[in-house]
C-alpha cells in the first residue's frame, strides 16, 4: 500500500445522506476480481445518463470536481452491503480522502484496509463544504500525523483516528504487509518447531 502522511487536493461533494454501498459501485460491476477498473463505474447511476453520457447534474460531472481526490459527503456515507469494491471504487476514481459525518462501519474499516483514508468531521463543518464547493473550488490539506484538515480559508479542523489505522496508513501497510514485518521471527518458530 502506499504511504499516507499528508494530502493536499481539490474537494468533490455529495450532499445527499445515506449513500450506500450499491449506489458507490452497483451490483453488476463486482464481476471483477482485481482492485483496479472500477473508477469507471464509481456512481454509475448516479454519473451517468441512459445513454451513458455524463449527468451534467451530478456533482462528480461539475467542472470544478475535475481531479478531486477528496471526496466530502454526507451522514452515514458507504452504509449497506460489506462490498470492498467501494473503496477499490473510490480510489481508483482518484480518491484519496473521504470525510463525513459518519460512516457505514464496513465500510469506514474497509477503507483503512485498502488505503483510503475516512474522516468524521462534524455536520457544521461538512455542510459548510458542502456550500462552498456549490459556491467554486475548494481545496483542503489533510495531515494525517497532526490529525488535522486545514481549508484554503485558514480554518483548521482537527480529527480523531484509531492509532493502529493511523500507524498503518502512515507506514502503507496493509494486514499482509504488517505480518511480513515478523517474516524472520516466523521463519525462526517454523524451524524450531519442525
Amino acid at each position: 500500500m502506499e504511504k499516507f502522511t499528508t494530502h493536499v487536493g481539490t474537494v468533490a461533494a455529495l450532499p445527499y445522506v445515506n449513500i450506500d454501498t450499491d449506489q458507490i459501485i452497483p451490483k453488476q460491476f463486482l464481476k471483477r476480481v482485481e482492485r483496479t477498473g472500477f473508477g469507471q463505474f464509481l456512481f454509475y447511476n448516479w454519473r451517468l445518463l441512459e445513454n451513458d453520457q455524463p449527468d451534467p447534474e451530478f456533482p462528480l460531472n461539475y467542472e470544478r470536481a475535475k481531479d478531486a481526490t477528496i471526496l466530502v459527503a454526507d451522514e452515514n456515507f458507504g452504509c449497506g452491503s460489506s462490498r470492498e469494491h467501494a473503496a477499490w471504487a473510490l480510489q481508483d476514481y482518484g480518491f484519496k480522502v473521504v470525510i463525513a459525518p459518519s460512516f457505514g462501519d464496513i465500510f469506514y474499516n474497509n477503507s483503512f484496509k485498502n488505503g483510503l483514508l475516512p474522516v468524521r468531521m462534524p455536520l457544521e463543518v461538512v455542510r459548510n463544504w458542502e456550500e462552498r464547493f456549490e459556491e467554486g473550488t475548494l481545496q483542503l490539506r489533510v495531515n494525517l500525523e497532526e490529525q488535522v484538515i486545514e481549508d484554503d480559508q485558514g480554518g483548521i479542523h482537527t480529527f480523531d483516528i484509531d492509532a493502529y489505522w493511523k500507524n498503518m496508513l502512515i507506514h502503507g501497510l496493509d494486514e499482509i504487509g504488517l505480518t511480513l514485518q515478523y517474516s524472520d521471527h516466523i521463519a525462526k518458530y517454523e524451524r524450531a518447531v519442525q
